[in-house]
């Protein structure tokens, strides 16, 4: 047995190097073009608001909605990435469009740094010129964001998908093992890319100055284009075959177009559309109004000889209609996460590091920017340690293979994210105080005598929160969705963040605009000894309580559909993925 493994194992290898397209000798040309992007792009956002702050002479509130906005477009146009990608132009030109569209943006924000010209006038000379930037300046930066989100939201939903397609073969049994090994090594080689943007980008922004710390992401992006394009004449370039999305707007434009088709009556299995072989004889009866696109009124019009659709946005399929339904039965738990996710991105807790002492030797200070690898590594250590020391003791109590259900994980989740949030506003109330104290409230750049360490617990704390929702989250959707449809998961999480940056922006907007009204100091104000951030973390739990109480009663109604986080919308999905859902969502 163990021979016959061996032996298919080398003939999958040999197969793979020696074809002429595609196969094991591209995956590194894509693999170290996604890591460079992500080097890059991620080494960026830290310490950007301190960037905006200094050379642009917003407050931190304006520039912290500003970097909100930022991620929030770059996460939705990694959606229209994908959908364009899959539907128009292809995943090769999307990932060749998206990184030189990176690097352009790259180059704009680096010259930035090179050309005072691009920058207004700094506060401390010319007092009156202070809030001067012009427009040509604005645009400028804007610009440079904009390219970097254009092509953050082609590279990373295509590079993946690229990859996949070059492994791709139907003809070895021993296919999907490659492809799992390849998803493997392509997200341990994202995640070191975020290790290391985190902290030898920003040290080098720390210790190098912003010219040095810009050009290196720029160097980073002309060696991921280098890369990519050499490895070309050896890519499987698959054609654009339709996207998911488009899909789900057929099936709400079909069933308007038939408003008037009485659903309530009962039709017979020949009336509905159904794919070829297809396992679904007929819609389910949730959301019975969307049963309207996949009802056949007249054969003749609606079916070509062959039997397929004549107008798919007319006529749909028993399947569209049950992944629509699978989709709006995901997006009230969906919508839970998405506190958690706001209370990810503190505004101004850079600028509360930069205040305390920081130094592990006399010699070495941790970078305030690098601070967020402490989320990232207790991320990283509790799913390993849940995976491989909790799953076994809990399975043996709960009869479960993943331990405890998707929803308990997701409870647990969003109350420690509630935890986080109060010790975030504990350890501020201590801070400022002690700034007070020590006759700083005017001096927001004084270093304190108090130990960073006093934040490691809040952002561990975040790390392991956000290990058990999404991940509990994206576990409990690919229970609804058929294997075929894994991408569906992230997408959606992709598309929580998004949403989580526009309430975070919002969010900051209306509380600075409020508590600074009449002449009074914002909460959010730069000068954060004299602000009271720890009124806003406040704020952020009592938020993080009220979503709660709104996950439970979305527990209580999923529940009674989907027991356990599973769905017989798809009967065949839950023996799809019983083996492996574990390691999709970590």
């Amino acid at each position: 047995m163990g021979n016959n493994t061996e032996q298919e194992e080398e003939f999958l290898l040999n197969h793979s190097q020696n074809s002429t397209k595609g196969g094991l000798k591209t995956i590194p040309f894509i693999i170290v073009n996604e890591s460079c992007e992500r080097l890059a792009s991620f080494g960026l956002q830290p310490n950007m608001i301190i960037y905006i702050t200094k050379f642009y002479n917003m407050d931190a509130a304006r520039a912290s909605v500003l970097i909100n906005l930022w991620s929030a477009i770059s996460n939705v146009l990694s959606i229209l990435g994908a959908f364009i990608s899959d539907s128009y132009i292809g995943r090769f030109r999307a990932v060749a469009i998206g990184s030189i569209s990176s690097l352009i943006g790259m180059l704009v924000l680096w010259l930035t740094t090179i050309f005072p010209q691009l920058r207004p006038l700094p506060c401390g000379q010319y007092q009156h010129d202070c809030n001067g930037t012009t427009v040509a300046q604005l645009a400028t930066i804007l610009c440079s964001f904009g390219l970097i989100s254009i092509g953050a939201g082609f590279v990373r939903p295509c590079s993946i998908a690229l990859g996949a397609d070059q492994l791709e073969n139907k003809e070895n049994l021993d296919n999907e093992r490659l492809i799992d090994s390849y998803f493997n090594w392509f997200y341990a080689s994202v995640g070191v890319s975020i290790v290391l943007a985190v902290t030898v980008i920003v040290y080098i922004q720390d210790h190098f100055g912003w010219q040095v710390g810009f050009g290196v992401p720029a160097l980073l992006m002309v060696l991921s284009i280098s890369v990519f394009l050499i490895g070309s004449p050896h890519y499987i370039k698959a054609k654009p075959e339709g996207s998911l999305f488009t899909g789900l707007f057929q099936v709400a434009v079909a069933a308007f177009r038939k408003r008037h088709i009485n659903v309530q009556l009962n039709y017979n299995d020949d009336c509905y559309y159904r794919a070829p072989e297809s396992m679904l004889l007929e819609p389910s009866t949730e959301f019975r109004c969307l049963n309207r696109a996949c009802i056949i009124e007249d054969p003749h019009m609606e079916l070509k000889p062959d039997g397929k659709a004549s107008d798919p946005w007319s006529l749909c399929s028993v399947e569209q209609v049950k992944i629509m339904k699978c989709f709006l039965t995901v997006l009230p738990m969906w919508s839970t996460c998405i506190m958690l996710l706001v209370s990810f991105s503190q505004p101004l807790s850079i600028y509360q590091l930069l205040t305390v002492d920081r130094h592990i030797t006399h010699q070495f200070e941790i970078p305030a920017g690098s601070f967020g690898m402490i989320t990232v590594l207790s991320l990283t250590i509790w799913i390993a340690f849940y995976d491989r020391a909790l799953v076994p003791l809990l399975s043996r109590y709960t009869g479960l293979p993943t331990g405890i259900s998707p929803f308990s994980r997701m409870g647990i989740g969003l109350f420690l994210g509630i935890l986080a949030t109060v010790l975030s506003a504990i350890t501020e109330t201590i801070r400022r105080n002690k700034a007070i104290n020590a006759g700083f409230e005017d001096d927001p750049n004084a270093v304190l005598n108090m130990s960073s360490m006093w934040f490691v617990p809040q952002l561990a704390l975040y790390g392991v929160a956000e290990a058990l929702n999404v991940v509990g989250q994206i576990e409990f959707i690919y229970s609804l969705f058929p294997k075929t449809m894994s991408s569906f998961a992230a997408a959606l999480y992709t598309f929580g963040l998004a949403v989580a940056s526009l309430i975070n922006s919002l969010l900051v907007s209306v509380v600075d605009s409020i508590t600074s009204t009449g002449g009074n100091t914002s909460w959010l104000a730069t000068n954060i000894n004299r602000g009271h951030l720890d009124y806003y973390c406040w704020l952020m739990t009592f938020l993080c309580v009220i979503n709660f109480l709104y996950f439970l009663a979305v527990c209580r109604f999923t529940d009674q559909h989907h027991h356990d986080g599973r769905s017989s919308l798809f009967p065949e999905a839950e023996e799809e993925h019983s083996s492996n859902k574990r390691f999709h969502g970590a």
